[in-house]
């Protein structure tokens, strides 16, 4: 298994970007992170504001998979997430839902302690290691990894966590797959601007499915699928997935458009991922028993 070191970083998801590593499908590697401040901030004593805000949200890579060409889907199955010791929360004026609120910019050091995050004496909540940047090579221009899209990227999605599996649409040769961003626990919405902010190690093995046609990505766990849509407004973002999804399992089934549609509302869910990236990001979620109760079957 191969390892690459968080040196080894990307501002951006381009088709320009040049291999970190090369792999062929199937190989597992461990992708090794900075925090999304580039570790920047060690000490709630440090002046926010003077931190290099070129160097946010790097990620890790990119890695070149062997024959993953445009119109493929790309399979990253997450088998093993670690985090740091302590993680950092920043929120300030313009920032999040509260930003028109806030008067100088704010961080906050978060321990990591027995299994939980030490938001305070008093307040100590449960992890959810999960990750915040995870992606491909977008088609076109380059996309800054702080901004969510069809080929991934910094979709802040709690539910992309260790035992989860993604499907990425390929839109460039080897797909070029890169990851950072992750958190010891974040709430939907992201309202602060930041989840726990915290660098890491995850553990990745990688597929190809020259069969799967997906224009976002598809996440798979135990508890069912959800399509990730990001757009410029919840509206936009919420219209997109419910259609992409209903499109995704019609032709599995006998069902009409008409029957699928009241099936999702009777028993699936959007739900909001992120409301504060420069694109908001919901997820359109199917519980595992439709699938099954529609004999839809997906690896992952």
């Amino acid at each position: 298994m191969q390892t690459l070191n968080r040196q080894k970083t990307i501002y951006a998801f381009s088709a320009a970007n040049e291999p970190a590593l090369r792999v062929s499908p199937g190989e597992t590697v461990t992708l090794e992170t900075y925090d999304c401040f580039t570790d920047q901030i060690q000490s709630a004593d440090q002046e926010v504001a003077q931190i290099d805000w070129n160097q946010i949200n790097p990620a890790t890579g990119p890695v070149f998979i062997e024959g993953a060409k445009p119109g493929h889907a790309l399979k990253v199955t997450i088998d093993k997430l670690e985090i740091g010791s302590q993680g950092v929360m920043v929120t300030g004026p313009d920032l999040g839902v509260m930003g028109h609120r806030m008067e100088k910019m704010e961080s906050k050091i978060v321990p990591i302690q027995d299994g939980k995050a030490v938001f305070s004496e008093n307040i100590r909540l449960p992890l959810n290691p999960m990750i915040g940047v995870i992606g491909v090579a977008p088609e076109g221009e380059p996309v800054s990894c702080g901004t969510p899209g069809a080929h991934g990227g910094n979709m802040d999605t709690k539910e992309i966590n260790e035992g989860a599996t993604l499907y990425f649409p390929v839109f460039t040769e080897g797909a070029l797959f890169a990851a950072g961003d992750f958190h010891a626990a974040m709430g939907d919405g992201e309202v602060s601007v930041s989840g726990i902010e915290v660098p890491g190690r995850v553990t990745v093995t990688f597929d190809l499915e020259e069969n799967l046609h997906l224009n976002y990505p598809l996440l798979v766990n135990d508890g069912g699928i959800a399509l990730l849509v990001s757009a410029m407004t919840l509206d936009e973002a919420v219209k997109t997935a419910t259609e992409e999804m209903i499109d995704f399992l019609l032709p599995h089934t006998d069902l009409s458009v008409s029957e699928m549609t009241m099936l999702m509302s009777a028993a699936c869910h959007v739900q909001i991922s992120q409301v504060v990236d420069p694109l908001v990001t919901v997820r359109f979620f199917v519980p595992r028993h439709i699938l099954d109760s529609l004999d839809v079957r997906l690896s992952g």
